[in-house]
């Protein structure tokens, strides 16, 4: 009987950036929704407000009771914990893909992405890792007065503030299509054994 030898399909440091990156987007998520339910409106251009016509709505209850979205009362306003979260994860989020990407880069481990999965995973991954992410990040930054105040070419080529908003909005969703599909994924091929991979680090192997 072979003696099982364990191996580790994930490295380290891609262990850790997985689980800072994981944790991250479930906090900008749930933070992400709050600031959306207190004003549920999008837009495009610079400016955009109760009183100017919107790009879509999203058909819920405003917090803000000034918010008219059609319904008779609101929900509870919690845009002050959740805008503060928000930006604290964001930036953790900024300081873990680079140093990821630094990583991937220098190491060669792109690369090895490349060829381990099939074409339409490696389209699928490097596509999150060199355009969803950064775009999420690019428009995350374009909200920033303090950022935007400094470099303001980050909001000017996406239309305005109010546009970025939108976008990010919409690359969310990308991204939350992304994990959907990810996650079936795990699942049908071994979640058991993918989970330790992508945590402890072991590959059981005859």
């Amino acid at each position: 009987m072979a003696v099982p030898v364990v191996t580790g399909r994930h490295a380290r440091l891609v262990r850790v950036t997985h689980a800072l990156t994981t944790l991250c987007f479930l906090a900008l998520v749930i933070t992400g929704a709050e600031i959306i339910i207190s004003h549920p409106r999008f837009y495009w251009g610079e400016v955009g407000n109760v009183n100017t016509p919107s790009l879509f709505d999203i058909p819920i209850p405003a917090s803000r009771p000034w918010v008219n979205t059609g319904y008779g009362f609101v929900m509870p306003d919690q845009n002050g914990w959740s805008r503060s979260l928000h930006f604290q994860m964001a930036w953790l989020l900024v300081f873990t893909a680079f140093i990821y990407g630094t990583w991937g880069l220098r190491t060669g481990h792109f690369q090895r992405i490349a060829s381990y999965y099939n074409t339409a995973q490696r389209r699928t991954y490097l596509l999150v890792i060199f355009a969803l992410m950064p775009f999420m990040i690019w428009t995350g930054l374009a909200m920033s007065p303090a950022i935007v105040g400094t470099f303001p070419f980050l909001v000017t080529l996406l239309g305005g503030h109010q546009s970025a908003r939108t976008l990010h909005f919409f690359t969310t969703l990308a991204l939350l299509l992304f994990i959907a599909g990810h996650v079936v994924m795990v699942i049908r091929t071994g979640f058991r054994s993918n989970v330790r991979a992508i945590t402890v680090g072991g590959d059981t192997q005859a």
